[in-house]
């Protein structure tokens, strides 16, 4: 919209407004709907990155449990009976701080990790919701698996591939690294770029199984509470509990892709050719069991993850909406 003045001998007679799309009215709804859909990524993008970096400060320990116990193979390498095996060795030789091992690592990565998930969810979702704003059931799937896939491809697998190196490490003798960007650097000096993206396929196979499983329940949980209607409140407490839900049924569905995905990025991964063959030698050597390795620690940190995470990013969208128009 824009005007214009008309002058006659110098002075302005007429004052007019003229819409450009006149002729053309959807434009004009096209351009506001893009920049609203535009508006709502971006929000995900900020909220989502600020919801990663504090959540991940709660919950790493059961991370560092759950990786230990993945990587803990039968035969000569195997050091815990179990969780608590685990943490008491770990606080008796490296004191409580030695369960945030690799935390730094996580923290660079989770702010962008999250970031991505829920900006890409955000803008998929504008995409596919209905009049109403509502999600059908292979929409929320698919929205949820988007922004799994992207996660994997942008964020997760540098970061997961050095924080399970990191950890990793400690469990030598005598660890080589010394520090966050030491240890990167050491990484991509012996291995090159490659060997900070190791396990790619496993990670999107984990990444967009994960979110697609839990954004399918978690809106269809608050669907169904809400009854239907996009713009009814959801206490924070009830997201919290949806949350945990969504968290161990991607659990249940998705943790023997987990545990290939931990064996492909540790710094034993160059025994295995690929994703199938790691899948392979692990039910020949170790037996389907292998495969739910780290299933009770990962469903409590998952848990607690998925339910804190979700409360702490509706608690931004809401104050987002509120004064970011």
């Amino acid at each position: 919209m824009y005007s214009l003045l008309y002058l006659v001998n110098g002075k302005p007679v007429e004052r007019r407004t003229i819409n450009p799309f006149n002729n053309r009215p959807w434009m004009l709804e096209k351009g506001t709907a893009a920049a609203n859909n535009a508006n709502k990524s971006l929000k995900g993008i900020v909220a989502g990155g600020i919801t990663g970096g504090i959540e991940i400060c709660i919950t790493y320990p059961t991370e560092y449990v759950k990786t230990q116990l993945q990587l803990d193979e039968k035969g000569g390498t195997k050091q815990y009976a179990g969780i608590i095996d685990c943490v008491k060795k770990t606080v008796k030789k490296h004191g409580v701080f030695g369960l945030y091992r690799g935390l730094s690592v996580l923290v660079y990565g989770s702010i962008p990790k999250s970031a991505v998930r829920f900006g890409a969810f955000e803008t998929f979702k504008n995409r596919a919701v209905d009049e109403r704003g509502n999600l059908s059931l292979h929409a929320r799937a698919f929205c949820g698996l988007g922004a799994g896939v992207a996660e994997a491809i942008f964020a997760v697998t540098p970061m997961e591939t050095v924080k399970v190196k990191f950890i990793n490490d400690r469990r030598a003798a005598e660890p080589r690294f010394k520090g966050f960007f030491h240890g990167v650097s050491l990484i991509i000096k012996e291995q090159g770029v490659r060997g900070v993206y190791q396990g790619l396929t496993a990670t999107i196979l984990k990444q967009g199984s994960n979110q697609a499983i839990r954004f399918f329940v978690m809106e269809t949980l608050k669907d169904k509470y809400r009854g239907g209607d996009p713009e009814k409140h959801v206490p924070k407490l009830v997201v919290g509990m949806f949350g945990a839900v969504a968290g161990a049924a991607s659990v249940f569905g998705n943790t023997p892709i987990d545990v290939v995905k931990t064996r492909m990025q540790g710094l034993e991964a160059a025994k295995y050719s690929g994703t199938l063959d790691c899948f392979i030698k692990i039910w020949k050597n170790e037996g389907l069991a292998a495969f739910y390795k780290g299933t009770i620690p990962r469903l409590s940190r998952v848990c607690l993850d998925v339910a804190i995470t979700f409360m702490i990013y509706d608690s931004f969208m809401d104050l987002f909406n509120k004064f970011w128009k």
